[in-house]
């Protein structure tokens, strides 16, 4: 699911609330990915490289 945390400020609070201070964050399987870091996410997704 994609939140906007300029738009939402309870999203904006959660990610605060996880460490975090800047975007992008993705959680995947309660792990984060902080940035875009294409080989973490892939392996996170289990797809293929």
């Amino acid at each position: 699911m994609e939140k906007n945390v300029r738009a939402d400020k309870a999203a904006l609070k959660e990610l605060i609330d996880l460490g975090y201070q800047s975007t992008p964050v993705a959680i995947i399987d309660g792990q984060a990915v902080v940035g875009f870091d294409q080989i973490k996410i892939t392996e996170l997704l289990e797809l293929e490289s």
